[in-house]
């Protein structure tokens, strides 16, 4: 495998933007391919065989365009279909888990408080990691869960009032019961943090998963010597399920640059996606 090869990044719709920020921050000269199924967005209300068949389709097309490494950039995929996609693809499968151990290391009330989707919520990889890293330090976590939330960040609102009333609505009680950390379980809740601290002021560290995935993508890549021989700016090519103008300001307005829609191409594997090039 070439190492010149892009890496594939995964998402349900544009929440995984912030991973991709994170791993581009990490590894400035690697190419990526970014994937939003936006025309199936959101994935949390979702049975669990629909986002596992969702995510396989995905990662099929990535597969097909030829990626080096796949970092699925959703928390709900990810707790539901990482064992499948490693056993089905041979290249690293790279996934998130909730950033609670940090939040359990940086807790001085012994309260951390989890925001995620119904999805992740209802799968076990939350419940894990809650067991090996706050169970045993004797850290009280509360969960917090709106299906409110991932489609108002798709609609652009992630600064608006709906928002901003949806999070002091489920967040207060967490920072009654003494949460002083907050745990961001989703990739679309990064684009939160504004309205978060715009009701909560200071009340919560706000920690999520992107920095760390970055770190992990790159150890990954370098022990398989897989990362980029190339100098300059890695290049970065954005596709779409749904349609193209709906995201078009969305995602540039998310990533802070400009983002153009140049063509389209229909992707041939199994239960295809229709996928809409975007390029920057």
């Amino acid at each position: 495998m070439s190492r010149d090869l892009p890496i594939g990044v995964f998402d349900s719709g544009v929440g995984g933007l912030s991973i991709l920020t994170d791993l581009r921050r990490a590894m400035p000269h690697e190419a990526f391919v970014y994937l939003a199924d936006t025309a199936h967005v959101p994935y949390g209300a979702r049975s669990d065989a629909e986002i596992r068949d969702l995510t396989d389709r995905a990662v099929t097309a990535l597969h097909g365009m030829g990626v080096k490494a796949v970092v699925n950039a959703c928390n709900t995929s990810s707790a539901f279909s990482l064992s499948h996609l490693r056993a089905r693809f041979n290249i690293p499968i790279i996934g998130l888990v909730p950033a609670v151990k940090p939040a359990v290391q940086a807790t001085r009330t012994g309260v951390v408080g989890v925001l995620a989707t119904p999805g992740t919520m209802r799968g076990t990889l939350l419940n894990d990691v809650i067991r090996e890293f706050a169970d045993p330090a004797g850290v009280q976590v509360l969960k917090a869960v709106s299906p409110e939330l991932v489609p108002l960040v798709e609609a652009g609102k992630a600064d608006g009032p709906e928002a901003r009333a949806v999070l002091r609505e489920v967040l207060t009680p967490l920072r009654e019961a003494g949460a002083d950390q907050l745990v961001l379980g989703c990739t679309h809740y990064p684009f939160l943090k504004g309205s978060i601290e715009a009701e909560f002021g200071g009340a919560f560290g706000l920690v999520d998963s992107g920095a760390a995935v970055a770190r992990h993508t790159r150890n990954v890549l370098g022990g398989g010597e897989l990362l980029t021989s190339g100098t300059e700016p890695g290049e970065v090519r954005y596709f779409v399920t749904g349609e193209v103008e709906r995201y078009v300001g969305v995602m540039a307005s998310l990533l802070g640059e400009k983002v153009q829609n140049e063509a389209h191409l229909t992707a041939a594997h199994r239960a295809p996606l229709r996928i809409e090039h975007i390029d920057t």
